[in-house]
């Protein structure tokens, strides 16, 4: 797949899954820097103008470089169970198509240090470009386990001794009432539209952020880290 921008390609290269390079012939200090350690590591990197980056960017903000990345080794849901250092802390994808929302997400569970992202295979936005770029690189590390079916992937989850919690707006149950320091998968959905209703219902627990101004939803990417956060929160604190 490609990637473009700096911290995209800089963390790629980090998890050695650079293969090629595309670079401006103009480069400032960061983007020397990054080039200086793509020689290092061996990647061939062709200058190319402006003009093409745009191209095969479609206009994305590459930061005068593009990189192509070799696809990630497969995940299973139960890979994702069984190599959490500690109480798995997972993250279902229900329908999120849009790959800025899934970039902000990837980013979000490697900040919290949670332990992949479990999403549906199709219907689902790339991991490149704007998906890519979104995240800050953090699509290069974070594990991601893709299933043909979200609600038979949470009945899988469940039997791997994990519990469900679906971020649901009308849930009169809160966020923060649950326990989250059991091995636990946060299940998301569309903005809009929310979990669908099978997945809805294969949830152990619905919960909900409240909302306290005038707006009555969050971006699903903000909700997201409420969530883990509230996690990381109370896994300290244990």
């Amino acid at each position: 797949m490609r990637i473009y921008g700096i911290n995209p390609v800089l963390e790629a290269l980090r998890a050695r899954r650079v293969t090629a390079i595309l670079a401006s012939p103009r480069a400032d200090a960061r983007l020397m820097d990054l080039l200086s350690l793509a020689e290092a590591e061996g990647v061939s990197i062709r200058r190319v103008t402006a003009k093409e980056l745009d191209r095969v960017t479609r206009g994305g903000s590459h930061q005068g470089i593009v990189a192509e990345v070799a696809d990630a080794a497969h995940v299973s849901v139960e890979d994702l169970v069984v190599r959490a250092s500690g109480a798995p802390l997972i993250v279902v994808l229900d329908s999120i198509e849009d790959p800025h929302n899934v970039g902000a997400i990837l980013r979000t569970v490697d900040a919290a240090g949670a332990d992949g992202v479990v999403r549906q295979s199709r219907h689902a936005a790339r991991l490149d470009g704007a998906a890519a770029k979104a995240s800050a690189g953090a699509v290069a590390h974070v594990p991601v386990a893709e299933v043909v079916n979200i609600a038979r992937a949470l009945e899988d989850l469940k039997a791997a001794g994990v519990w469900t919690v679906g971020l649901v707006g009308d849930a009169p149950r809160r966020y923060d009432e649950v326990d989250l320091t059991l091995p636990t998968a946060v299940v998301v959905g569309a903005e809009g539209t929310g979990l669908r209703r099978l997945v809805r219902e294969r949830c152990d627990w619905q919960v909900s952020i409240p909302m306290l101004g005038h707006v009555h939803s969050l971006n699903v990417s903000v909700a997201t880290g409420i969530a883990l956060f509230e996690a990381v929160r109370q896994r300290r604190a244990k």
